[in-house]
């Protein structure tokens, strides 16, 4: 039997790569997205040092049709992605009155739009097969809005309204969708460890039965 495969879209060396290796240290193929070509060179050479099948695909979250170009050269080179991961997101402050509405429409179209575009491009495959898993990275910002966060705060509330709608519409077909809601700073040795972290997203893949799980 062949290995499955996840995608991380938004490797990093936070929650990103961790999730990959949760994933990967669980008999999983892992292909890291990102718009950084030499930091993926990087996380690749990590990852296979540790005994992972890992691959590298460059695109920018912030455009659509690079994500498209992407998941068409992962399909057509690694196969159907049984587990996809959008881990990407502008994290950047602000109060609601320094934004505008261009900046606010630029990091909308990376913490959500391009989500639900990520994973518009593995649904089809998965519900031919019955079976696939989509995961998004929330924000406790979602439960919690600042106004000092305000982007961050509108961007993980509607990440998560799509992840539960998702999960309504594809649950009859197979697919489950899920978001961990990470409430804190992601740091290393702390209870907000990224390693730590990975594990709720693994939690969610073999449980499949809440579609939320708040870390805090």
């Amino acid at each position: 039997m062949s290995k499955k495969l996840i995608v991380v879209v938004g490797a990093g060396p936070g929650v990103g790569n961790n999730v990959a290796k949760k994933f990967g240290d669980n008999n999983f193929r892992v292909v890291l997205v990102s718009r950084n070509e030499n930091a993926l060179d990087q996380y690749v050479k990590e990852l296979r040092s540790e005994g992972i099948e890992t691959y590298a695909v460059a695109a920018d979250a912030a455009r659509p049709a690079s994500l498209t170009a992407a998941f068409e050269q992962i399909k057509k080179k690694y196969g159907t992605t049984d587990v996809l991961v959008y881990n990407a997101a502008v994290l950047k402050g602000g109060q609601p009155t320094s934004l505008t509405a261009e900046s606010l429409l630029s990091h909308y179209q990376v913490d959500v739009a391009s989500a639900l575009h990520s994973a518009l491009q593995v649904i089809p495959e998965q519900v031919a097969q019955n079976m696939g898993t989509i995961l998004f990275t929330g924000g406790g910002f979602a439960l919690q809005p600042m106004a000092v966060y305000a982007s961050v705060s509108i961007g993980k509330a509607a990440l998560r309204a799509l992840a539960f709608t998702l999960a309504e519409e594809l649950k009859p077909q197979g697919v489950f969708v899920g978001t961990v809601t990470i409430a804190g700073n992601v740091a290393p040795n702390t209870h907000f460890a990224p390693e730590l972290i990975a594990e709720k997203y693994w939690e969610l893949y073999k449980k499949r039965e809440e579609h939320e799980i708040v870390y805090s």
